[in-house]
């Protein structure tokens, strides 16, 4: 590959004509793709064979998926961890792989999309009963602004807590940030760095809360709409382990549940951190920020 091709592929994706789906393209780069795909496929065949373990907690369980060990192994392999310092993972496992798979996510999950929805089809009656909870379950994302506002203002974070705190930041969330404040704002850096975040960890984050939900007292349903956060990964993590750990019969409808409730998180959710969460975090860091920040 020339340098010229190495530039155009580490351009900044903000940069105008930027296209997103460019690391995916064939011509000339089909080493890269065979190597993306064995190396995923290799963690696969492993994460499977490792299996999953349960670690019982009362009437819940620390539930470790195949999942959470491919995305450590991932992570691992990555140019930027052990592949920054392993030439012989570099060659295995090269910057181009990981540009490759940022894209191939999305298409991955597509598949992953369509199983949800034969799910939801059959639950239709049941989804349409709960309809009013599943809307104003969104409002739980306020919560977040009242629990991690406070800590990240007595970490010291100035306007950044703002960003970082507003949600369970996934795509839309970001994108409204960052129209609002701009991506460059202090706003801007802390929801960049909750994004980051939960990219990396969020997955296995949410894959050990499903199994250890119960604990809470609340029923496996209402659990399940609080595993649809608008990432399809996460989703899937959270609700697999809560439907190991909830009663017989359930588990089509704890995925039914959560897949419709993180559908309408990237709908309803967004005009509630619009219209509500927006004001009500700036609201709150104006009359916290003098008692718990640590001064300009």
């Amino acid at each position: 590959m020339t340098d010229a091709q190495n530039d155009t592929t580490e351009t900044d994706p903000e940069a105008e004509g930027a296209d997103e789906w460019d690391p995916i393209r064939t011509t000339g780069r089909w080493e890269f793709h065979l190597k993306a795909h064995a190396v995923v496929l290799a963690i696969v065949v492993v994460s499977e064979y490792i299996g999953t373990f349960e670690y019982p907690i009362g009437e819940a369980a620390i539930i470790i998926l195949p999942m959470l060990y491919a995305v450590v192994f991932g992570m691992l392999i990555s140019f930027r961890f052990l592949g920054a310092y392993l030439t012989q993972l570099q060659k295995v496992a090269p910057p181009e792989v990981s540009r490759i798979s940022t894209p191939m996510i999305l298409i991955s999950l597509m598949p992953l999309g369509v199983i949800y929805g034969t799910l939801v089809g059959p639950a239709f009656w049941e989804i349409i009963q709960a309809g009013p909870a599943f809307v104003l379950q969104e409002v739980g994302n306020l919560a977040t602004i009242v629990i991690s506002l406070p800590v990240a203002l007595l970490l010291g974070m100035k306007r950044e807590a703002i960003g970082a705190t507003i949600s369970v930041v996934r795509e839309p969330v970001y994108g409204i940030v960052t129209e609002y404040y701009g991506p460059k704002s202090p706003e801007g850096i802390g929801v960049l760095g909750n994004y980051l975040i939960g990219t990396f960890i969020g997955t296995i984050f949410f894959g050990i809360l499903g199994g250890v939900a119960p604990l809470f007292g609340l029923h496996p349903l209402s659990l399940s709409m609080g595993c649809g956060m608008g990432s399809a990964s996460m989703m899937t993590a959270c609700a697999g382990s809560l439907a190991a750990v909830s009663p017989p019969g359930l588990e089509d409808q704890i995925l039914s549940f959560a897949a419709t409730s993180n559908t309408l998180t990237n709908f309803t959710g967004l005009w509630i951190v619009l219209f509500v969460g927006l004001p009500f975090v700036n609201f709150l860091y104006r009359k916290l920020n003098p008692v718990l920040g640590r001064g300009e």
